[in-house]
């Protein structure tokens, strides 16, 4: 869950919240700058390091919390004092909300989750949703048999049963990814067709050999799509390293490169002319 609209939700039922952001950064630290928690008088959401520094990050902000509205900024020297040896400096920002405030929270820094599409409810598609559910993706799932779906879904995922499964891509916001792992290769094959046309659609990945790719970009290129789409094409799916076929062992080793994915595309979007640094927040 994005932790900033989830603060916004805690302060409107009424509740007061600390929002603990990492402010600044110099040398070695344990989370980078944008890093966030969210502190109520029960609870904590989010880490902004662990250790000492958190637990006096932590302390001062139910501190704060008895004060009402408010802001504070605090510096660590992650040295000896503190029982860490990262050696460097962290900045931690306060901000105290309740619903008399909640409006200051700037909601153009709740950042929007990536949109990420899944096609195929098998086993491994359901292990990959279980491992990317504590995550901020947005996660369209699809397979055209409903029975498919498991009963229980994490709150990050909408099932989609369209007979149509290809039609679902027509709406994808910029910078969505996809993943195909359906029951059939035919299917798999149109998908891959619609997605790679998509120019919303920042990557696409296929399960499968290497044997299968080159089937499928003959195939492809035969039909028209763009051979530069073709070669972006991600096939096998998965990090290096991980030979086993367990379905929970590819499902933790694509859900690796789909992080490691969504962090190189908002580098490359915070590259542009300079803008302000966009947040994923942390669930």
């Amino acid at each position: 869950m994005n932790l900033l609209k989830r603060a916004h939700d805690i302060a409107t039922s009424g509740r007061p919240v600390a929002v603990l952001r990492i402010a600044g950064v110099r040398g070695s630290a344990p989370r980078e700058q944008g890093a966030m928690m969210l502190v109520t008088r029960d609870g904590i959401l989010g880490s902004i390091g662990g250790g000492t520094l958190e637990w006096k990050a932590l302390a001062e902000a139910q501190r704060l919390l008895d004060r009402g509205p408010s802001r504070h900024v605090s510096r660590y020297l992650l040295g000896p004092d503190l029982g860490q040896c990262c050696g460097g400096q962290v900045e931690v920002m306060t901000e105290v909300f309740q619903a008399s405030n909640i409006h200051l929270l700037h909601t153009s820094e709740v950042s929007v989750p990536r949109r990420l599409y899944l096609f195929g409810a098998g086993h491994v598609g359901k292990a990959l949703v279980l491992t990317l559910a504590p995550t901020d993706f947005d996660i369209v799932w699809c397979d055209p048999r409903p029975q498919a779906f498991p009963s229980h879904l994490p709150g990050n995922v909408t099932p989609r049963d369209d007979q149509d499964v290809v039609s679902v891509l027509a709406a994808a916001p910029a910078g969505s990814l996809a993943l195909v792992m359906s029951h059939s290769h035919a299917l798999d094959l149109a998908i891959l067709d619609a997605s790679l046309r998509n120019s919303n659609i920042a990557a696409t990945g296929l399960i499968g050999s290497a044997t299968k790719r080159a089937r499928f970009e003959s195939r492809l290129a035969a039909a028209g799509v763009p051979a530069e789409r073709i070669a972006a094409l991600i096939c096998p799916i998965g990090i290096g390293g991980i030979r086993s076929k367990r379905p929970e062992a590819i499902a933790i080793s694509t859900a690796a490169q789909v992080l490691a994915l969504d962090e190189s595309l908002k580098l490359a979007e915070v590259s542009e002319p300079m803008v302000p640094e966009k947040r994923a927040a942390i669930t």
